[in-house]
């Protein structure tokens, strides 16, 4: 067992999902979903940036985000760890709010 072959000594794994668009967030991204393929939040946002320069970058600073159902608030994005199949969901602020 104490072969060099595994890496998983407390290195998370990359985990694929769907970061979903709403509102604002969706018209400056151009698409309602997409997938991720990321360790954490900040990761999958960072994805997102280079993907979609321009005004996407813009929302995604007034943007609140749901984590697989869960808000994220004001916890640090690279703490939000994202899980295998997890659903990103970006919600910019909504008029009358």
């Amino acid at each position: 067992m104490e072969g060099g072959a595994h890496t998983n000594e407390g290195s998370a794994a990359m985990a694929a999902g769907t970061i979903r668009y709403w509102a604002a967030a969706k018209a400056a991204a151009g698409v309602a979903e997409e997938p991720y393929t990321a360790e954490t939040l900040a990761e999958a946002l960072d994805a997102a940036r280079a993907d979609h320069p321009g005004e996407l970058v813009r929302v995604l600073r007034r943007c609140s985000f749901l984590v697989d159902g869960d808000p994220v608030g004001t916890r640090s994005h690279e703490t939000v760890r994202l899980a295998e199949g997890g659903t990103v969901e970006v919600l910019p602020p909504f008029a009358g709010g």
